[in-house]
């Protein structure tokens, strides 16, 4: 997209370019005719003497002819310029829109990141939590266990004692 604008740009500068090249020539051809109703006012009054009147005011049609074509040309470039410079604007507009729904589209996934990571932190803070209190819960069981193995075992020692000495008896 941005060679595209980069390309339309280089074009239009180089319609732009010509288009003062144009104005130059319209000022140029401005100037001539003037020069040219000059000498056909002077030519007119020596006209009345003289019989090439006809021939004078051919060439002046003809110079205004071609001074018409060139002004519609220069419009119909005029015309094509603007149609360009619509068209880069366009383009512009459009990439910087695009821009700014992919800027707004990055900081959204930048604050979902964000949030998934305190959850995460959330998540393996209470899970080390957990974890001390499992091996907490697992050490007094253990000592319980532990504590009534040897009550079992003395028990069976006692046991064992009051049988011998039910015996005894």
């Amino acid at each position: 997209m941005e060679a595209d604008v980069s390309e339309m740009r280089n074009e239009l500068q180089s319609r732009d370019g010509l288009w003062r090249r144009i104005q130059l020539e319209c000022q140029k051809l401005y100037t001539e005719l003037l020069k040219i109703k000059e000498y056909k006012d002077m030519q007119e009054i020596q006209i009345k003497h003289q019989s090439s009147h006809v021939h004078l005011t051919e060439q002046l049609e003809n110079k205004n002819t071609e001074l018409l074509l060139f002004a519609e040309s220069r419009e119909h470039q005029e015309e094509e310029l603007n149609k360009i410079r619509n068209h880069v604007y366009r383009e512009e507009q459009s990439h910087s829109s695009e821009q700014e729904r992919m800027k707004t589209g990055i900081s959204d996934l930048t604050e979902e990141l964000h949030q998934k990571e305190i959850t995460i932190a959330t998540i393996m803070e209470k899970a080390s939590l957990l974890e001390r209190q499992l091996k907490m819960e697992l050490e007094t069981k253990h000592k319980l266990l532990t504590k009534q193995q040897l009550l079992e075992f003395r028990y069976q020692v006692i046991k064992s004692e009051n049988t011998h000495l039910k015996e005894m008896v």
